[in-house]
């Protein structure tokens, strides 16, 4: 039996995406809008801005430069470089030629760099500067498409013809521009809503990454269906820091500002977005599951050194909050009386720290590519920020589902958006249907690939619910399950989710496919635990030291056994072993969106996994 979410109030949000497309959005924020700020870089001194009017006109340059190039229609162009007005200038300026960007992780080796490059069969490639030239130097002369390679670090050109500055195409773009201005108007009006509008590679699991083609309605219709869900103000502000080759962050960080006339803030570094936020007092935030968790176990830690009536103080106000936001994910109604408490409480305890981080302005904050410990859910409402959690993929433009701040349920991934249909099939895999689901994977041979069936329907791989009042729930990835050796169907992400909650606890993978019992591999938090250990009066030198101190592993053992302790008995923990350095991109073990690649954890720890089992 198969149970579906419908979506009936579709007709809205396509009234507002029929017809537009990004390029004709653009030109009405800068008609309209050309005064607004547009985008602005925290790396720059003085933080330079551009407005709306401003922001398109570096497009265009850089359009007619790109055309100059030779890249046209259907054409694929490759980014690798962190977020940046340049970055985001040069992603739009192929769009209004019909050519389709896309943005590689920096963190690819020059062995996954030739597979994009070829798979992509992109003409011309952007790259930051001399760190990124290094690994695609190895791979260049195995291209046969690639024409030219934009450097946006003009010191880092080298002596090949293949190459161009940044600066010069723009320059030869401004000059192309002010001899036919039409030329760039007239290339984005040949483009349609279902033409392709981006293509991002998956971040591969399980093996090649594949080539996910989004169209301009894509993108349209999931920006105009996420504002309908938050009701976020216009001209919102955010900041961009994540990769661009992520779907999440190309949705709030490109195409909801321009629906939007939005303010975005880049930041090249992932690690400066704590200070950014404090800088910024953004209106929405978007953090990956790791953000939010490092928050919270920063705020934790912090508690232990703020002198006692004062922690105190800040703990009941946090207990106060966290009773209201778990009445209200119930369903339930707030007592008046606790509901005073609450708003006082707020007023003159919290809403100071909210102030400090930079989350005091927050209308939407929101989480997803990973389930989010309740710990930490409950944790930050308790702090007054309560996280929408979000689910999606690549393949359905990013978020398919969303909790709002009217509908919510701590620990679901809320409901379907305006448009969007949502089912389990007989197997529990969730099925997508609707505008945002994307138009296909890119084929070597430059087409695109239909993924859907013959309804309509995406597989999306991942294994869920659908409760009576339409709130979806993700249990795993269906290829991640774990099958005991007794027959027991298990959902490892449940079992990580719970050690997490410990903020000794940095990363964590449940074992046991084709086993007797489940064991976990456990990763000390590099940056908590040696801040615990100073709080704590544990002296340690180093992480390898603090992992055999034996507070340390009592501490570990407690976190297992609380999380055994919510789970059934075949889920439970029996061994586990301890890993004292972080699991990273660059060190193999996740993906470049912080996913856990399992396969390559099993291989790599094969030796301490047959010790668990002794």
């Amino acid at each position: 039996m198969t149970t579906s979410y419908p979506a009936a109030t579709a007709q809205t949000v396509a009234e507002q995406t029929e017809g537009r497309t990004i390029p004709g959005l653009l030109r009405r924020n800068a008609v309209e809008y050309g005064d607004l700020p547009a985008i602005t870089s925290l790396d720059l001194p003085g933080h330079p801005t551009l407005t709306w009017r401003e922001f398109r006109t570096a497009i265009a340059e850089v359009s007619r430069g790109l055309a100059g190039l030779g890249l046209s229609r259907r054409d694929r162009m490759l980014i690798m470089a962190p977020s940046s007005p340049s970055h985001l200038i040069a992603d739009l300026a192929a769009v209004h030629l019909g050519a389709i960007p896309c943005t590689a992780y920096a963190t690819l080796s020059p062995v996954q760099i030739g597979y994009v490059a070829r798979h992509s069969a992109a003409t011309v490639v952007f790259l930051a500067g001399a760190d990124e030239l290094a690994r695609w130097l190895p791979v260049l002369d195995e291209l046969p498409a690639l024409r030219h390679v934009v450097m946006f670090d003009d010191d880092a050109v080298p002596d090949d013809e293949r190459f161009i500055s940044y600066s010069a195409l723009r320059e030869a773009g401004r000059a192309a521009l002010a001899a036919d201005p039409d030329a760039f108007e007239q290339s984005w009006l040949q483009i349609d809503p279902d033409d392709p509008l981006a293509m991002i590679y998956t971040s591969g699991t399980t093996g090649d990454p594949k080539g996910v083609v989004l169209s301009h309605r894509n993108a349209i219709h999931q920006g105009y269906a996420v504002e309908a869900v938050h009701e976020a103000p216009f001209h919102v502000s955010n900041i961009a820091y994540l990769p661009l080759a992520h779907i999440a962050e190309r949705e709030l960080s490109i195409y909801l500002p321009i629906l939007w006339a939005g303010h975005v803030h880049t930041v090249a570094d992932a690690a400066g977005v704590i200070g950014a936020l404090g800088q910024v007092h953004p209106q929405s935030f978007f953090g990956v599951p790791r953000v939010w968790e490092k928050m919270a176990a920063g705020l934790k830690n912090m508690l232990a050194g703020v002198p006692e009536k004062r922690r105190e103080a800040l703990l009941s106000a946090n207990e106060l909050l966290q009773q209201g936001y778990k009445l209200r994910s119930a369903g339930e109604e707030v007592p008046a009386e606790l509901a005073a408490r609450i708003a006082e409480a707020d007023e003159k305890v919290l809403a100071p720290v909210r102030a400090l981080l930079g989350l005091d302005q927050i209308h939407v904050a929101a989480s997803g590519a990973a389930a989010l410990p309740l710990e930490v859910l409950y944790f930050l409402a308790g702090l007054g920020v309560e996280i929408r959690e979000v689910w999606g993929l690549s393949e359905t433009t990013g978020a398919a589902t969303a909790n709002s701040a009217g509908a919510f349920r701590a620990g679901s991934v809320g409901k379907p958006l305006e448009g969007v249909e949502v089912k389990v099939a007989e197997d529990g895999e969730l099925l997508v249907r609707g505008p945002i689901v994307f138009l296909g994977y890119l084929q070597e041979d430059g087409t695109i690939a239909d993924a859907k069936d013959a309804e309509g329907w995406f597989a999306t791989g991942d294994i869920g619910t659908i409760d009576e009042d339409g709130f979806v729930s993700i249990t795993d990835r269906k290829k991640e399950l774990i099958i005991t050796s007794s027959g027991k169907n298990i959902a490892p992400a449940r079992i990580e989710g719970l050690l997490k909650e410990h903020p000794l606890i940095g990363q964590a993978v449940a074992i046991g496919d084709g086993r007797p019992y489940v064991t976990a591999l456990i990763v000390l938090d590099d940056e908590i635990a040696p801040a615990w250990a100073a709080a704590t009066g544990v002296e340690a030198d180093g992480l390898d030291a603090l992992a055999a101190h034996e507070r340390v592993r009592a501490e570990i053992d407690q976190a297992v056994a609380a999380a055994n302790d919510r789970l059934a008995r075949s889920e439970q923990i029996k061994r586990y072993h301890l890993i004292t350095h972080p699991w990273t991109p660059e060190s193999g073990e996740l993906t470049p969106t912080l996913k856990l690649k399992r396969r390559v954890v099993n291989d790599r720890y094969a030796e301490a996994i047959t010790a668990l089992y002794r």
